[in-house]
């Protein structure tokens, strides 16, 4: 076992008293007294690990002005000594990542092998952050005109905001942060109070790493403090990730209050199987894609599009897999689903269950009975395949994030990619087919931001733009990758002239044109 005790991030069983959490505040972990509390739990087993303190006005107070005091030092320092910083920050999340891992399954439920390819994953955003120095690169124009230059540059910002959901309390993070304090600003981040101890660890780190008091901080809390920090108008920019009702709301407020905003949200994903396809492999990826992290996942396919002749052997192979999956707490080896975050979202997604009977799918698998000994208060659900579901029921056109997946049949490629085109969300989108010409033809009309062929989960690396279309995005840039230096940066263009000083040319009422 292991603990910090700076701040009470106990990754012991969660039978001992819950430890109180509170936020990370000028490089210091603060915890307030007498203010509004929530439970954070052990989803394995049902009970309460730690009493997390949310925050006011005050704490809100405290750590954007601790953000906007540490700005202008942090701006101005050139950005190879940034990037140092963000070097060390690597080694050491390296060095830690057992612990971070074990903190993420603790709080959310998922397993350890999936804690750590979450983690692997943010980090790879820290080591693209590293590149600061070549990523902030201007473009130069020489001679645009009689003696005249031309070029650009990028300046950070301000003080910028990131919002997370519960689902990678590591990962959709460190998207945000690394990336936007390589840049020069300085961060607030507002993770989900459902597992907040990663995040507080995360910025911990950063600190020991070498990162100045009050450029990354930490607030806890619930709907509350987001709209206090919205409406603070010390904040720059403010990037979301969650469901696509919050995120319309997150972009019209931010957008409101004058703010650069990114706003990502909801996603139903789907996969296209053609008869030509490795119908194995196809049920491999889908079994993966669907049911990892007990389905929690923006980029998790949630309807498989069986194409003609595909379909019954491909429900025939997902059956038998989805049966066979185990159910356990995450840190339990051998395990490859563990509990959902919290009874509340237990009890959200059985109810999706129970409505896509009464549309009339068919559940081939039925996972709701699903018990695991020793843990019978756990937020455990068993795997759930639906086939025959058509586009008018709720159970596909609604994100449903949990461990169910549907089948859709479709008779040819054209009403396959229909469907896809026809939903509101637009994330990802996979194809499985042996046929480079088809597949070649689907990246190019299917209506999605992120596109796979014959991968389980299209998610760009770290050194792409992570993003979707339609009502999966609010704003016009996505996430990491290029796009996250355009956010968080503004352009500035310089036009020079250095005349010779022993001449007088007169006033001119001209722009500078190549001449």
């Amino acid at each position: 076992m292991s603990a910090h005790p700076a701040n009470g991030y106990v990754t012991t069983h969660a039978a001992q008293p819950p430890v109180r959490l509170g936020h990370h505040i000028g490089g210091r972990h603060v915890v307030q007294d007498g203010g509004r509390t929530g439970p954070v739990h052990d989803p394995a087993t049902g009970t309460i690990r730690a009493d997390l303190c949310y925050a006011g006005k005050p704490e809100v107070d405290a750590a954007v002005a601790a953000a906007a005091a540490a700005f202008p030092a942090w701006a101005a320092l050139p950005s190879p000594q940034r990037a140092r910083v963000l070097f060390q920050y690597r080694e050491l999340l390296e060095r830690e990542q057992a612990s971070l891992a074990e903190l993420i399954t603790r709080e959310h439920g998922k397993t350890l092998a999936d804690a750590r390819g979450e983690l692997q994953r943010g980090m790879e955003v820290v080591e693209f952050a590293c590149g600061i120095p070549h990523l902030l690169k201007g473009e130069y124009s020489d001679s645009v005109a009689s003696g005249v230059d031309s070029w650009s540059l990028r300046q950070p910002l301000g003080v910028c905001l990131g919002i997370t959901p519960f689902n990678f309390p590591a990962m959709v993070p460190m998207w945000m942060y690394p990336i936007a304090i390589a840049c020069g600003n300085s961060f607030v981040l507002k993770p989900s109070e459902k597992d907040p101890s990663c995040p507080l660890r995360l910025a911990e780190l950063f600190s020991e790493a070498g990162l100045p008091e009050g450029v990354f901080n930490v607030v806890n809390g619930d709907r509350q403090t987001v709209d206090t920090l919205l409406a603070d108008t010390r904040v720059a920019a403010v990037s979301f990730v969650g469901s696509t009702p919050v995120a319309e709301h997150i972009y019209a407020e931010a957008s409101r209050c004058g703010k650069r905003a990114q706003a990502l949200g909801g996603a139903k994903n789907h996969l296209v199987v053609m008869p030509d396809a490795d119908i194995a492999r196809a049920a491999d990826a889908l079994i993966g894609s669907a049911y990892g992290s007990a389905g929690e996942r923006c980029m998790a396919v949630a309807v498989a599009v069986a194409v003609g002749d595909a379909a019954d052997p491909l429900v025939a192979a997902l059956a038998q897999r989805v049966r066979a999956l185990r159910i356990g707490p995450g840190k339990q080896a051998g395990v490859d689903m563990g509990p959902l975050v919290t009874a509340g979202h237990r009890t959200r997604v059985l109810s999706y269950i129970e409505l896509g009977l009464k549309e009339g799918a068919q559940l081939v698998v039925d996972g709701r009975d699903c018990r695991v000994a020793g843990h019978e208060q756990g937020f455990y659900l068993g795997p759930c395949l639906f086939d025959r579901v058509t586009p008018a029921m709720r159970v596909y056109r609604e994100e449903i994030f949990g461990p169910v997946l549907v089948v859709v049949r479709a008779p040819d490629i054209g009403a396959a990619t229909a469907l896809i085109n026809h939903h509101e969300y637009g994330n990802g989108a996979v194809i499985f087919t042996g046929n480079g010409r088809l597949a070649n033809w689907f990246t190019r009309t299917v209506q999605a931001g992120m596109v796979g062929i014959n991968v389980p989960i299209p998610v760009p690396m770290a050194f792409h733009s992570f993003g979707g279309w339609k009502r999966s995005l609010f704003g016009p840039l996505h996430i990491h990758g290029p796009d996250g230096i355009r956010f968080n940066t503004r352009l500035k263009t310089v036009t020079a002239r250095w005349p010779d000083l022993a001449q007088s040319a007169g006033p001119d009422f001209t722009l500078p044109a190549a001449r």
